[in-house]
């Protein structure tokens, strides 16, 4: 190795040529002669030529500004005397062109003499102007921050994760009832005050950012300290902080008449102004809610009719039809504290009540006597007030709300029909007379002149990808009670079937269906509608006519039929079937045999209609994850379609877990609440159609 040399020290001229290179202003001061020596950088640094001004000692502080001179000699004269290490100070000086501009001045005393005298000083003085702006500017931002704050009532926080200590200001502590002040709290404060049911789920969301680094927005309850409840929302965030474990920081607003607010907005949404009872939309919600658990809880459906109602109102007045509606809603809140009550409109209340609260003739019962009490504090002592009220008992959750409410009105129709001022279970009067069928079937025939047969739609989805349209629709029918109640079709269709009318109905179905796809546009070309077609419809020798005079009215193609017919509607004329089957596939038009393995003859109508798909009966389908014998059933099916070339659909899928086990048996499209729920058709159309000709799933040569 070469000998070690220590490097020179670069010379004083090199030294303040790499200053000026940086733009520093140096300042060299003799204290024995005072001469002090100015750059050329620090002339520059001013707007002026080296040697344009005389180079004394107190150049620097003419030039400084008036409001900062005291502070900058006292920083010279603590340093020359010892009492500090260094001068250091912010000063303004005047620029040439009469500006002023901002420096840090820095520097301290390299020489003394033998009496420890300060003989010579030097420094430099950098430009800070931008620096000062930008300072200012923050300011500025904070002040206007903080009065936005103020004018939004938004309080501000911070939460030190090293040390565990909160800084609330004035805001945040007014909001929490503590004295108005700003500074740090006790740890735990702010838990102290969270209202026990929210303790939790607060405290977890509020340091979800600590993990996630994302905001979070917490809205939570507070007691004070005075035992009142405040609503209380944080917004927070994470602040990294060099050098520490972070910070989350915050704001805070009490949003307690908000909340009031929107409570009482959802109370009038939700109320009948008479009688403060549930009023029909919010006691379909309520009621959707507790037919979700009718299979564990069941329950008891009242609809309450009130007769002679409109006898009082013409003899005595509104206000006493008002009286009476109010103290019968009242008698009934006070009787069943626990169940849902809502009046429906006009004189029509419903109630649901749990059957382990009340058994149905006893509160039936207790009905009829609250609506009696009303006569005989002599409200409506000219007309006595009675109730036709019909029971249905709901134990399943497979029911809609408003089928399940029909059933309860239906039991009220027949109670009113039977004499009235009496009660009826639904049970009782589905063998009797047929009274609630002949009344629907004329129902039936009004409504579709009148436009209250309403189509619907389900989707058949592929079980790969259950939540992607495939445009494959089966069309379902819902009939519109006058006063605006949607009847179940396992209500109105049999009575349909029973009095004559199935034909009918089919026919008006399948226009109408024709003059909605008809006015889609082009991107509905994929869509197929899967129309069923009861045993009357299916032996009319006239259907196919009526099917292409229907679509040349609509426009609609007939590729976008699909005909569902089951082996009962075929066993009953199967000439005219085999007829209709082969002449709709000759049109380019689908069949479907619904309803697959329910019957012993599914397999053999295979071999006489030329279907294009099969759809197993949902019977073996519900319990298809528990059961040996249905799982072999559907493998069978499903060998069988495969071999012919059909595609094979499972209905009524009520549960996601059923899908990998249907495509495991080589089902390959399903049709269920599980995947997808009816819908009114317009909308259901107008929400697919947008899928342009081969978009997702579709499939010009399939065959459903």
């Amino acid at each position: 190795m070469g000998k070690q040399t220590t490097p020179e020290a670069p010379k004083e001229d090199v030294w303040r040529h790499a200053i000026e290179r940086a733009k520093l202003g140096l300042w060299d001061w003799d204290l024995r002669t005072d001469h002090c020596y100015y750059s050329a950088s620090w002339f520059e640094m001013l707007g002026y030529a080296e040697g344009e001004l005389a180079q004394t000692s107190d150049l620097w502080l003419n030039l400084t500004h008036p409001d900062d001179r005291e502070r900058a000699i006292r920083s010279g004269e603590g340093h020359l005397s010892g009492a500090v290490s260094n001068i250091e100070t912010e000063l303004r000086l005047r620029h040439k062109c009469g500006s002023w501009i901002w420096v840090l001045d820095r520097g301290g005393v390299i020489e003394w003499d033998s009496e420890g005298r300060p003989v010579r000083a030097v420094g430099v003085q950098t430009d800070i102007t931008r620096q000062k702006e930008i300072e200012g500017e923050l300011a500025q931002a904070n002040e206007q921050n903080r009065l936005a704050l103020e004018a939004s009532g938004l309080g501000s926080w911070h939460f030190d994760v090293d040390t565990q200590l909160s800084f609330w200001d004035t805001r945040t502590r007014e909001i929490f009832g503590l004295e108005p002040d700003a500074g740090v709290v006790p740890r735990g404060t702010w838990q102290n005050f969270l209202h026990p049911e929210d303790k939790q789920r607060a405290e977890r969301e509020h340091n979800l950012p600590l993990t996630t680094h994302l905001p979070s927005k917490v809205s939570y309850r507070i007691t004070r300290r005075d035992g009142t409840v405040r609503h209380v929302e944080t917004l927070c965030i994470f602040l990294q902080v060099s050098g520490t474990s972070g910070r989350l920081v915050g704001t805070t607003r009490d949003t307690t008449d908000e909340v009031e607010e929107q409570r009482k907005l959802a109370l009038a949404a939700s109320q009948d102004s008479l009688t403060g009872l549930l009023n029909r939309s919010a006691f379909g919600v309520e009621l959707s809610k507790k037919i979700s658990c009718a299979g564990s809880e069941p329950f008891a459906l009242y609809y309450i009719d009130l007769d002679y109602f409109k006898a009082l109102n013409d003899s005595q007045g509104h206000a006493a039809g008002d009286a009476a509606l109010k103290q019968i809603a009242a008698s009934f809140r006070e009787a069943f504290p626990k169940a849902l009550l809502a009046r429906l409109g006009g004189d029509e209340f419903a109630v649901a009540l749990a059957l382990s609260d009340a058994e149905p003739s006893r509160a039936a019962g207790t009905m009829l006597g609250a609506v009696r009490q009303v006569t005989q504090l002599g409200v409506g002592a000219y007309h006595p007030l009675g109730a036709s009220i019909g029971v249905a008992v709901i134990a399943s959750e497979k029911i809609e709300p408003a089928d399940a409410l029909a059933r309860a009105d239906d039991a009220s129709y027949a109670a009113k029909s039977g004499g009235r001022n009496r009660w009826m279970l639904e049970r009782d009067i589905s063998q009797g007379s047929g009274l609630t069928a002949g009344r629907l079937v004329a129902n039936l025939a009004i409504a579709m002149d009148e436009g209250r047969v309403q189509l619907f739609g389900q989707e058949i989805r592929s079980l790969d990808q259950p939540e992607v349209p495939t445009g494959r629709v089966e069309v379902l029918a819902r009939l519109v009670s006058p006063a605006g109640k949607l009847i179940s079709p396992a209500e109105f269709i049999p009575a349909a079937e029973r009095f004559g009318m199935a034909a009918v109905l089919d026919r008006h179905i399948i226009r109408l269906a024709l003059k909605q796809i008809g006015n889609r546009p082009g991107g509905s070309l994929e869509i197929t509608l899967g129309i069923n077609l009861s045993a009357h419809t299916l032996s009319d020798p006239l259907l196919w006519e009526f099917v292409e005079l229907s679509a040349g009215e609509s426009g609609a193609s007939l590729r976008h039929l699909v005909f569902e017919i089951t082996e009962t509607a075929a066993l009953t004329n199967v000439e005219a079937a085999e007829r209709f089957v082969r002449k709709a596939r000759e049109k380019g038009c689908r069949v479907s045999l619904d309803d697959f393995g329910a019957g012993m003859s599914s397999f053999s109508y295979l071999r006489r209609f030329p279907v294009d798909s099969i759809k197993i009966d949902g019977s073996f389908i519900e319990n298809i994850a528990t059961s040996q014998f249905d799982r072999e059933v559907v493998r069978s099916i499903c060998g069988i379609g495969k071999s012919l070339g059909l595609v094979v659909v499972a209905e009524r899928i009520e549960h996601l877990e059923t899908l990998p086990i249907l495509a495991d048996l080589g089902v390959s499209l399903g049709q269920g609440f599980a995947m997808h729920r009816p819908e009114p058709l317009d909308q259901l159309l107008g929400r697919i159609s947008p899928y342009p000709p081969g978009g997702p799933g579709c499939d010009r040569n399939r065959k459903y």
